[in-house]
């Protein structure tokens, strides 16, 4: 039996997201079905577009996302005191960064206010930062605290300030809060960006060439992953009942169910078992710009990701992890990688400017590096190398900001249209002084996403309570994405 969906045309985001998440539970619908649509549906229109895309000071968009904390640079690349300043620009504004004498970080306005040279140039040297124009010196607060170019009585330094954005670190990333509040917000609870002294983490950034929402649209995505990044992969060749074997056993996921949570939206995309069972992949956007995608187990997984706003046709990747007892790959019988599913993020050496950070070896100039062959004998289905080169081939390939006037979404895209709503939504309440809880509660941020095996009348959302809570550890979990033992 097959369940029909025919959709002429969907009249707004609202309605099609109202329309297609209670249908596609599995709890209504048999395990085979088939979606249909017809005609045409402008998802969104160009102002809307242009609400969510837009981030500088000012726009709906670029104030909310000033309400939190923002990572904003690698504590690596401030090695030391007094090291070189670095330019970094965040929210389509251009700043510099530096470490004074005493370690401090400061992030201050790249304009000097006398006559707007570069901050950049100047002397990092005594607990400030020296523009070597005409010698104004200030600290990591934007305090002048030097004007030697005006008489010894002048008081005139007691009233100048530059732009500066408070930071803090934390394990290795610097983060600043650009908003408007002199009583600062916490630091949200990322789990993989707090891990204790002496234990396992990373993080890591590249630059991506286009708009921050159609980045972290790849994210939440899920669709896509048994075409891009596995469709190559043979079914027959995989462990059966393996997370990895469920994920192209049929290759999309056969209905989604999408939520608005208190820290954004979440949604669980679901497959079938050889038996009554439910594989469900559970994944988040967190406001206002962080994800968690389903690669692993649910409840052992640590790993959250953010699509920083560089300006309107840039976006900084960080990728946070902690421990990580997945190293073996589940992979094909023989223990190998899916082909073209290795990590290939080679850098070219880092330029000084506001462009210049974390920029991959393969990219747009020399189509990252695609391999034509290995896409025509199906040894990688894109020809690219990758997982993450992957994605951003396709997001920079939709141009710099994505039409998205001229979409056509579906089903698949529920995850996609429900964020879109809960991120207008928020910029628009903002603009009426509604602050989004994830600001002042930290705590929101405490949970995990991944893969899990659920029975069939199970509702997902409630069933994973326990599993999604973050800072528990759950070493009983770790192997049951390989499928049945043996």
């Amino acid at each position: 039996m097959e369940a029909l969906f025919f959709c002429s045309v969907f009249r707004s985001i609202t309605n099609i997201a109202t329309e297609l998440t209670p249908s596609l539970h599995p709890t209504k619908l048999p395990l085979s079905f088939k979606i249909v649509y017809t005609g045409e549906a402008t998802m969104l229109t160009t102002s809307d577009n242009e609400l969510m895309t837009k981030v500088g000071p000012g726009t709906p968009v670029g104030e909310l996302i000033r309400q939190y904390w923002i990572p904003a640079i690698m504590s690596s690349e401030l090695p030391t005191p007094d090291s070189d300043p670095v330019r970094v620009r965040l929210l389509s504004e251009d700043l510099v960064a530096f470490r004074d004498t005493d370690g401090n970080v400061g992030l201050i306005d790249n304009y000097c206010p006398h006559r707007r040279a570069s901050m950049f140039f100047g002397r990092n040297e005594e607990c400030g930062l020296r523009c070597v124009y005409h010698g104004w010196k200030f600290d990591s607060n934007g305090d002048c605290v030097d004007m030697p170019s005006e008489p010894a009585e002048s008081n005139f330094k007691d009233k100048v300030k530059i732009t500066a954005y408070p930071c803090q670190e934390r394990n290795g990333v610097i983060w600043t809060y650009m908003g408007p509040r002199t009583e600062l917000p916490p630091l949200p609870d990322i789990e993989p960006n707090m891990m204790p002294e002496g234990s396992e983490w990373s993080v890591s950034t590249v630059l991506r060439d286009c708009n921050w929402v159609q980045a972290l649209e790849g994210d939440i995505d899920t669709s896509h992953l048994g075409f891009l990044h596995f469709g190559s992969v043979n079914s027959e060749d995989l462990t059966p009942g393996a997370f990895d074997y469920l994920t192209v056993n049929p290759r999309a996921p056969q209905g989604y169910d999408v939520v608005d949570t208190d820290y954004g939206t979440s949604y669980g995309a679901w497959r079938p078992t050889a038996g009554d069972d439910i594989y469900w992949r559970v994944a988040h956007f967190l406001a206002p710009f962080y994800s968690m995608i389903p690669t692993n187990v649910l409840g052992v997984q640590i790993l959250v990701r953010a699509w920083v706003p560089v300006d309107d046709t840039h976006s900084m990747f960080w990728n946070f992890s902690g421990p990580n007892p997945f190293r073996s790959v589940t992979g094909t019988k023989k223990g190998k990688a899916p082909g073209g599913a290795s990590v290939n993020n080679d850098f070219i050496p880092n330029s000084s400017n506001f462009l210049g950070r974390w920029r991959l070896a393969a990219n747009e100039g020399n189509d990252y590096q695609i391999d034509r062959e290995a896409q025509k004998n199906n040894k990688i289905y894109t020809g690219i190398t990758g997982i993450h080169l992957q994605d951003q081939a396709v997001t920079e390939s939709m141009g710099a900001i994505s039409d998205r006037t001229r979409e056509h979404l579906g089903a698949s895209d529920s995850m996609v249209i429900k964020t879109r709503q809960s991120i207008m939504r928020a910029a628009r309440n903002l603009q009426e002084g509604i602050i989004p809880p994830t600001v002042d509660r930290p705590e929101l941020y405490q949970e995990r996403s991944g893969g899990v095996i659920l029975p069939k009348d199970a509702k997902w959302y409630e069933a994973t309570k326990e599993l999604r809570k973050a800072f528990v550890d759950r070493p009983e979990l770790v192997g049951t994405d390989k499928g049945p033992k043996a």
